[in-house]
């Protein structure tokens, strides 16, 4: 039976123009590999890898150069051949500006492949738990951004009823998810394939935005040659934000996921169309995930395009690759002009959820007026897609009172962008919805912390008074000891005494006796 048998609608969103015609004129192709690649620890959901290799190391090309740490992690590969020649602190992409530590590779041109990963063609004949163990050690991760281990997203228990594949690609500008379908759609397929048979179900829906007619010809043939009845592909409408996980379950069954919970606890799981091609890679080939199809668009680049990158390249190079800067350039954003974060410099590397670099002109993104009092025209609250109150969240916010802002359920905002864009008063909502989450987090983080501190300087205390207390203890049966051996010497004494007294009277009663005559 279809998953989709009719569609719904989501609250809100919007219609963008979706300016992904600039990126895919031109086919998929590879970048080439740049001397230096740059990886990090930490490009996925949870604790950061933890590096295997030390400087001087040979690496080759898909060799584990970080072990995941955790549960929630994910291991980290080489994208190709040649020597570790630092491990340390470099700047990464991250909204933050932050650094974070890296292992550096100087590739040696050679790009000789790690044979560690065998494929596993059988997998039909393996459990779930070897199949998630494969897409774990191959550092599979979301690929639509979020960047979440995707062997944990497949370890969801009983109960599901759906596995869908996310094409949707709402986003203006990002088109990479288009061009892996174009032409390499089978890939996808087979990926669900192995999800499916991870997770023990027998139902996929592939949905994709109906403004996207190669992508879904290309996919709908792929389908039909392999012939599997459990997949389907859905065409939806395509309106901002219908590529988010929640709005897109509702979309496609009228079901809203729980606010405090996730699609498993209403039957369906949610992928990115990248993650199914990663995993069938790693599953099919034994390939680990060290590059991805990333877009490069923008009026700002000379010829954009979209091209399948290996992890660690700098970004300065991927521009290079597509014409370099145009005098137009003005702004550089990773992600797509809604939900993306700028960049202030271009000498970053490219990471597992790097899926667009938009390089601006001014007439591209356009210039933020200066934020006025807001008006409480209601307008945020009609196209939020999470049905939240921004203005009231923004109220609090900016009063510092988190509390309210959490019982206004925060944490539902995707952050997608819709109520800065129809703000009449240009207020930037969601820039104070990414601090309030921040502060929120750095509020609890330090309750944490003190807790903790508390706790272990009551069980310090706690230790100290019961090591006095033993002393004590022990000083007071020394002190019983010692007087029960005087009581005893005491009596010894007595009996000492009491023989001797008898003695005396013996020896005394024996001289009385004696005659004088």
């Amino acid at each position: 039976m279809s998953l989709a048998e009719r569609l719904w609608r989501f609250h809100g969103g919007i219609s963008l123009p979706g300016s992904k015609g600039l990126s895919t004129a031109e086919p998929l192709r590879n970048a080439s590999i740049p001397d230096i690649l740059v990886h990090p620890l930490s490009q996925h959901v949870g604790a950061p890898a933890e590096a295997i290799v030390s400087p001087g190391d040979v690496v080759l090309r898909g060799q584990p150069i970080a072990k995941a740490a955790g549960y929630v992690g994910s291991p980290v590969h080489a994208g190709s051949s040649g020597t570790v020649v630092e491990i340390g602190a470099h700047p990464v992409p991250h909204p933050s500006g932050l650094s974070a530590e890296c292992v550096v590779i100087r590739t040696d041109g050679e790009d000789r492949p790690f044979r560690g990963y065998d494929p596993l063609t059988n997998y039909r004949t393996l459990n779930a738990p070897a199949l998630r163990a494969r897409v774990r050690e191959c550092g599979i991760v979301g690929l639509g951004g979020a960047a979440f281990p995707t062997s944990v997203k497949l370890n969801v228990g009983v109960g599901l009823k759906s596995l869908i594949l996310n094409a949707a690609e709402c986003e203006p500008y990002i088109s990479c998810d288009d061009m892996l379908l174009r032409h390499r759609a089978e890939e996808v397929i087979l990926g669900a394939q192995v999800m499916l048979h991870a997770l023990e179900i027998r139902n996929c829906c592939i949905a994709i935005e109906e403004d996207k007619p190669e992508a879904r010809a290309a996919l709908m043939a792929a389908n039909a040659g392999i012939a599997d009845d459990r997949i389907e592909v859905t065409v939806i409408p395509a309106v901002y934000p219908a590529g988010g996980e929640r709005q897109l379950i509702q979309v496609l069954t009228g079901q809203e996921v729980p606010a405090d919970g996730i699609p498993a606890d209403i039957g369906y799981l949610c992928q990115n169309v990248g993650t199914a091609a990663a995993v069938a890679r790693a599953v099919l080939r034994g390939e680990p995930l060290i590059s991805r199809v990333v877009t490069v668009t923008g009026s700002g680049v000379a010829s954009p395009a979209n091209l399948e990158v290996r992890l660690g390249t700098a970004v300065s190079h991927v521009i290079a690759e597509c014409g370099g800067y145009t005098e137009s350039a003005r702004h550089l954003v990773m992600g797509g002009a809604m939900m993306g974060f700028p960049l202030d410099r271009d000498d970053l590397p490219v990471i597992k959820a790097t899926n667009c670099l938009l390089v601006a002109s001014k007439d591209d993104i356009r210039p933020r007026d200066a934020a006025l009092p807001c008006i409480r025209c209601g307008d945020c609250a009609q196209v939020c897609p999470a049905r939240l109150l921004p203005q009231q969240l923004q109220w609090f916010t900016r009063a510092d009172d988190f509390e309210q802002v959490e019982a206004l359920n925060l944490y539902d905002c995707i952050e997608c962008g819709c109520c800065d864009l129809v703000c009449p008063s240009h207020i930037p909502l969601t820039q104070y919805f990414r601090f309030a989450k921040t502060e929120i987090w750095a509020r609890k983080r330090e309750r944490e912390q003190s807790d903790h501190a508390r706790e272990r300087f009551e069980a310090r205390k706690a230790r100290v008074e019961e090591q006095a207390r033993e002393r004590q203890r022990r000083l007071e049966a020394k002190t019983r000891a010692l007087g029960k051996v005087g009581k005893d010497e005491a009596a010894r004494k007595a009996m000492i005494d009491e023989v001797m007294k008898r003695v005396r009277e013996k020896k005394n009663a024996g001289s009385s006796e004696v005659d004088p005559e």
